[in-house]
């Protein structure tokens, strides 16, 4: 019987990386940053874990007694998207980031979204989810055009009222999308953003549909799936990975996402369990609320106690994240940032892992804790933190 959990804090970042300016990140610190602007953390569970000898964070004791492996992992891909970073931690490298569109999509590329699918389009820049569907929510209502937009990420996103549009129908047309962003224009997701409301008062419901790119080489999910051993998905990590070899219940919030994991923890046997926590990143990072990710790093704070006694026997539990996401920036797109390594179990001695050279670490360590072939990128570091 061997369990092992990664659990993923979509954008919560650790701070500075060698090649962090190069993104345009200089600056960025999610935890560091977020620490500072409410006058230190108070989070006495993860204290304890070791989160504050990972990196110095305002208000979290250095000088505690671990009780978790400790350290952070440095971004190795070009990139600094959610499928970037979920990908190198499961082993593969990317040598180049996936193409991007400030400046909108090409004409023709818009116009054969349009012949496929029956309607025209609106938009096409590069905007926040909330603030365009404002802008253009009534306008979307009146003649049927979906609004197309995208961020600093690789994303194609289409936005419709889900009483303009059936939710199907944009599901089919985002699936049409998917078919045409390949290749020159390949992009990493293509994601359907169903909306509601009245002009005014529009917010987007939890009905969004990921249809992503297949991974390009093989993966921890691939390796684990060839030697027959389950594997659990929790919130989006099937649309990250197009499907292959991980099916998911998606979670709209992180308490949503906690229980699943209690839940999970409580039946699997034998297995991986991914997770992907979406509200550090999505509800919080990308608004810029410093309150909410607050508030949001309070309530994960709680919880830890209830996975910690939920881990048994050899369990290996890892919590990290996937990049960074600074709410205090005036940017609210990802930043480039290394990410927070913890992990526990009953057998886990505490070490300071330092600092890794890459997330594929956390992938090559769970492949040799399942005893499957190594991956092509990572250095496990099982042997550290045996007891």
């Amino acid at each position: 019987m061997k369990r092992a959990a990664i659990i993923v804090l979509d954008g919560l970042g650790m701070g500075p990386c060698p090649d962090q300016a190069a993104y345009g990140d200089a600056g960025s610190d999610t935890l560091g940053n977020v620490a500072r602007a409410v006058g230190g953390l108070e989070l006495p569970n993860l204290e304890r874990l070791g989160l504050g000898r990972c990196r110095r964070i305002p208000g979290l004791s250095p000088g505690v007694r671990p009780g978790a492996a400790h350290g952070v992992a440095l971004p190795a891909s070009q990139g600094k998207d959610s499928t970037t970073g979920h990908w190198e931690i499961c082993g593969v490298v990317l040598e180049r980031p996936f193409r991007t569109y400030p400046q909108g999509f090409p004409r023709e590329l818009l116009d054969e979204f349009a012949r496929r699918t029956g309607r025209g389009w609106l938009g096409n820049k590069a905007a926040s989810g909330t603030q365009i569907i404002a802008d253009l929510g009534a306008e979307h209502q009146r003649t049927g055009k979906w609004i197309v937009y995208t961020s600093a990420d690789s994303v194609f996103q289409v936005a419709a009222h889900e009483a303009t549009v059936p939710l199907e129908e944009l599901y089919g047309a985002c699936a049409a999308a998917r078919d045409l962003l390949v290749g020159e224009h390949a992009v990493s997701r293509v994601i359907a953003r169903p909306f509601a409301g009245t002009p005014g008062a529009y917010e987007r419901t939890a009905r969004r549909k990921d249809f992503s790119i297949e991974p390009v080489g093989e993966t921890l999910l691939d390796r684990l799936a060839e030697a027959g051993i389950p594997r659990v998905g929790i919130g989006k990590v099937d649309d990250l990975f197009a499907g292959r070899n991980i099916a998911s219940e998606h979670t709209p919030t992180n308490r949503d996402a906690y229980r699943l994991i209690e839940r999970a923890l409580d039946e699997t046997a034998t297995g991986f369990i991914f997770v992907n926590v979406i509200e550090f990143d999505q509800t919080w990072g990308h608004r810029n609320d410093v309150a909410g990710f607050h508030e949001g790093l309070r309530e994960l704070d709680a919880w830890v106690p209830r996975l910690e006694s939920r881990a048994e026997g050899d369990d290996l539990i890892v919590i990290t994240a996937d990049h960074g996401n600074d709410p205090t920036t005036p940017s609210t797109d990802h930043s480039r940032e290394a990410v927070p390594v913890l992990v526990l179990g009953p057998r886990v001695r505490p070490a300071s892992l330092g600092e890794r050279e890459s997330f594929a670490d956390l992938g090559a360590t769970v492949a040799e804790y399942f005893g499957v072939a190594p991956l092509a990128a990572g250095r496990s570091f099982l042997r550290e933190i045996r007891s």
